[in-house]
């Protein structure tokens, strides 16, 4: 099986155990038409998630807010790096209804970094969680938040409007940040979770394999995460989305992931969701309680 980028170039060919069927289904179908509809972005698009077929076809979906452009230029993010327009104050309300039609128990929103907002946009992700919560209140919300860039008021922000799960990346190990996460610093990574943590709320964190990184980074990073109070972690595989981002380095086997959930859930993580195809929000209902 091939990969292809936007521009129909080969990327690379993946090995076995990373191959999944193509999304069709009924559901699938709804979800896909829905965000049509009410004009919403998700991560599974723009991030070109394996998961697609499966979430959606399950009724769930990773909401992105705040528009489809990220100011930050990650070597690893297929998202594109242009200058974002201006943030849709009607869009909570559109996300709101989306997820009541959708039925959905719970829900996982992310966003692109805004660092052209003086508060990253903090304000709007609280506004989104308070709408959302008020329109459907049964229905459990997980957070990816970008880093805001450290700044404490703008991480509480998100934090006092109370959704059940924050998380925040790290995405890998201390030694390569620098160099695929672009105006991101791994300690200040640490210190969103530990926020969250401190919050009584869940904190969640994600690593990705196949960028270069050692068995002992990996579970150094896994340590890092337990001292900040990280409750969840997910550990999935590095895909090349384009050509123009970082390469694969390695494609890590699966009995690799399992080692590394076995050895979080010694650390004494709640959840370790670990294997291939593991991405942030694969099996985000379970953490909830995380």
């Amino acid at each position: 099986m091939e990969v292809r980028n936007k521009d129909n170039d080969t990327v690379y060919r993946l090995p076995r155990w990373m191959k999944v069927p193509m999304p069709k289904g009924e559901k699938y179908s709804k979800v896909r038409n829905l965000i049509k509809e009410h004009d919403l972005n998700t991560i599974c698009t723009s991030g070109n998630c394996p998961n697609k077929g499966e979430c959606w076809n399950a009724g769930t979906a990773s909401f992105m807010i705040m528009g489809s452009k990220c100011t930050r230029n990650c070597r690893f993010c297929y998202v594109e790096n242009l200058i974002p327009d201006p943030l849709d104050w009607e869009e909570p309300g559109r996300l709101a209804d989306t997820i009541k039609t959708l039925g959905l128990k719970h829900a996982v929103i992310t966003s692109v970094n805004r660092d052209d907002l003086k508060d990253g946009g903090a304000r709007f992700w609280a506004a989104t969680v308070k709408m959302i919560k008020l329109r459907n209140p049964d229905t459990t919300l997980e957070v990816l938040i970008p880093d805001f860039k450290g700044v404490q008021k703008d991480v509480q922000l998100v934090i006092d409007a109370k959704p059940e799960v924050i998380s925040h990346n790290v995405e890998t190990v201390e030694r390569i940040t620098p160099r695929i996460r672009s105006n991101s610093y791994y300690r200040t990574s640490l210190e969103v979770i530990r926020m969250v943590a401190e919050s009584g709320l869940v904190p969640k964190s994600g690593i990705m394999l196949g960028l270069g990184e050692k068995q002992e980074e990996v579970l150094q990073t896994m340590r890092d995460l337990r001292d900040a109070g990280c409750r969840v972690v997910t550990i999935g595989q590095y895909l090349q989305p384009d050509t123009n981002l970082a390469r694969v380095e390695e494609y890590a086997r699966p009995e690799v992931f399992e080692f590394y959930r076995e050895e979080g859930e010694k650390m004494g993580f709640s959840y370790v969701e670990s294997s291939p195809l593991v991405r942030s929000s694969y099996h985000a209902e379970r953490h909830v309680n995380g």
